[in-house]
């Protein structure tokens, strides 16, 4: 004990920090940032706030690694998607991704990246910034995919990937939100395909 009588900083956690980190994950998207409280998510956790600040830093570094774990969990398939080998199949499969993301049994229905900061005041302007950021590095990959797509002619010329990449995040958005508000996966796919139907060909 140091002479404020606190837990030195080196003691080992008594906790799994991946396994709490998960279920910090889930409180934040199915709660948002800002709906989501200290309580909440050391219940969740199993763990004291002193640990939880000791792991991951305070509320906002958390939701910045919980947004990670999202990123290498549930929201893989934009990665996954990026590497088809044409522009189409990566919309079909970034899309159908979103569709599977948002509908996941025995998770919150939506995207942690389009709730997490639904109705943020000024406390959660960092968690809405972190977000729009997230947003946009998943649309400018986008971009960037569909820009090699023209020029290897997989698009035609007249092609704004741009425009594509921001009508593909447009409507992954909206599935999220739909979900959110009860529309089921059988839906959402429909939704995908009609959204598809004007995709530029080859």
């Amino acid at each position: 004990m140091d002479v404020a009588g606190k837990t030195p900083i080196g003691r080992p956690r008594g906790f799994d920090a991946d396994a709490a980190l998960e279920r910090a994950m889930v409180v934040f998207w199915e709660q948002g940032y800002e709906g989501a409280s200290l309580a909440d998510l050391t219940s969740a956790m199993g763990i004291t706030k002193t640990s939880m600040y000791a792991a991951f830093g305070n509320k906002e570094d958390l939701f910045r690694k919980a947004l990670a774990r999202y990123e290498e969990g549930p929201a893989a398939y934009v990665a996954r998607a990026l590497q088809q080998p044409t522009a189409r199949e990566v919309a079909v499969a970034f899309l159908a991704g979103s569709v599977g993301a948002s509908t996941r049994p025995g998770c919150p229905s939506g995207c942690l990246g389009v709730q997490g900061s639904l109705a943020a005041g000024e406390a959660g302007r960092t968690a809405r910034d972190t977000l729009t950021a997230w947003r946009d590095k998943g649309r400018l990959h986008l971009h960037d995919r569909f820009r090699r797509a023209v020029d290897e002619g997989d698009l035609p010329p007249d092609a704004d990937p741009g425009l594509l990449a921001r009508y593909l995040m447009t409507v992954a958005n909206g599935i999220a939100v739909q979900a959110a508000g009860g529309a089921d996966r059988g839906e959402l796919e429909q939704v995908a395909e009609v959204a598809l139907r004007n995709w530029p060909p080859a």
